[in-house]
């Protein structure tokens, strides 16, 4: 068995795109468990690991997932799936317990959620207890952290606090706003996950960890409104259906419907840390504030710095909301060499005066279009692919407060036909030879 190989569970999740690069930066081999492969094309790390097929509702699946694996993750959820997904948790828990035990796996770290068991809480955050009550039963040893709030661009939670503050001036929600949190930046997060590894006094136990602050979580906005210079207020009623929050939340966030559901559910309750006992078994990792790690965030709001969770090679068009961005994306193909299609390119962005902020030939260029209501960089990928040239076209627009919003939406019919228009002007050049 190779004590340097680990296993990280839910490659494709936010916490696995953070966790894995710390773990290579390390020194370690890192094997990502995935159910879908091309799921992790864009990442940039994904050529540096082993990536396997796998599912944890799929026992038999597991076994050469976890051949000489000496530590792993186990980073899962399930709320996406639906209905009856707290009982699809336990079983997939059941399931890596006993694979890891057949294949010898000395350590499992599993993250689960903060919350008080001996108090009513939402289904969501129990489910995440029991998870990790499931993992321990089996018989290797397991270090359960358990956290609220992770204060970091593409965290599920962050994304909703910080789109929803950008977009309403005026927030309406329930009284049980004034439910307490302790939310914890990810890169302390990380810090903790990794310690685990070598930390000998947390081997196995249940370790609760936040932030340095305990906050209501009406705060949370009003500290990403500080940290992005907005302005904002908040009504408090004493009722809001869970329904209609989480319907509006969908809409407007990258969060989808469902999990938004869960998550705001499982605000109805404090979540904060009770038994500090990380602070003393973990000293080397140094708390960070929320304030502190929401403008971390807005330092880094840059598609440079964002993980390309939706390029997987397969969709020609794409319109999604990620990390503080609108993006679209358009491919095209190109009966044309990739050096004579970016000098293209690099000619029309010279005849344009547009702001090159990055260049690499002849894979990419970037440009910034600076906005009164937020930034916007327009990105071309140039890639060899099947015999033609693939021209990947990308939008990133970072929303600055409601104004940002309504730029980003009511403009869409011309970038409707502008984005179109700048396709045909290479493909025209390119076949004039």
């Amino acid at each position: 068995m190779d004590d340097r190989l680990i296993l990280v569970t839910g490659a494709t999740g936010y916490i696995a795109s953070r966790l894995i690069p710390r773990l290579l930066d390390a020194g370690y081999r890192v094997r990502a468990l995935a159910r879908d492969s091309r799921r992790l094309n864009g990442r940039g790390w994904s050529s540096s690991v082993d990536i396997v097929l796998g599912d944890v509702m799929d026992a038999p699946s597991l076994a050469s997932a976890l051949q000489g694996v000496h530590s792993a993750y186990y980073l899962i959820h399930n709320m996406s799936s639906g209905r009856g997904y707290p009982e699809r948790e336990l079983e997939g828990a059941r399931n890596f317990a006993s694979a890891a035990a057949d294949a010898g796996v000395k350590h499992i770290i599993y993250l689960g959620g903060l919350a008080d068991p001996e108090q009513q809480i939402a289904p969501h955050m129990r489910s995440r207890i029991e998870t990790g009550v499931v993992l321990r039963q089996g018989k290797v040893p397991v270090t359960e952290f358990r956290a609220s709030v992770i204060a970091g661009s593409g965290s599920i939670s962050f994304e909703i606090i910080r789109f929803m503050t950008e977009l309403c001036p005026i927030v309406a929600g329930p009284a049980w706003f004034y439910n307490k949190s302790q939310p914890i930046a990810i890169q302390n997060l990380i810090d903790y996950l990794l310690a685990a590894l070598t930390n000998s006094n947390a081997h196995a136990g249940v370790f609760e960890i936040g932030g340095p602050e305990i906050i209501y979580y009406k705060d949370l906005m009003f500290k990403y409104a500080q940290a992005r210079g907005l302005k904002r207020s908040m009504i408090l009623l004493p009722y809001v259906p869970l329904w209609f929050m989480a319907f509006g939340v969908g809409l407007m966030t990258p969060v989808p419907h469902r999990i938004a559901y869960a998550l705001i559910g499982g605000m109805s309750a404090d979540s904060v840390v009770k038994r500090p006992e990380a602070l003393t078994v973990f000293p080397e990792v140094k708390l960070v504030d929320f304030g502190e790690a929401a403008r971390d965030a807005l330092t880094h709001l840059h598609p440079l710095h964002i993980e390309r969770v939706w390029d997987n090679g397969q969709s020609a068009a794409q319109s999604i909301k990620h990390e503080g961005f609108f993006i679209e994306q358009r491919k095209t193909r190109l009966d044309a060499p990739p050096e004579k299609v970016f000098s293209i390119l690099a000619r029309i962005a010279e005849e344009k005066n547009w702001q090159v902020e990055a260049s690499q030939h002849p894979e990419r260029i970037l440009i910034r279009k600076p906005r009164a209501f937020g930034d916007e960089w327009l990105e071309w990928r140039v890639s060899w692919d099947t015999n033609l040239t693939c021209l990947t076209q990308t939008a990133f627009f970072a929303p600055r407060g409601l104004g940002g919003f309504i730029y980003w939406y009511f403009l869409y019919p011309i970038r409707a036909f502008v984005f179109p228009s700048l396709v045909r002007a290479i493909v025209k050049r390119t076949s004039k030879g």
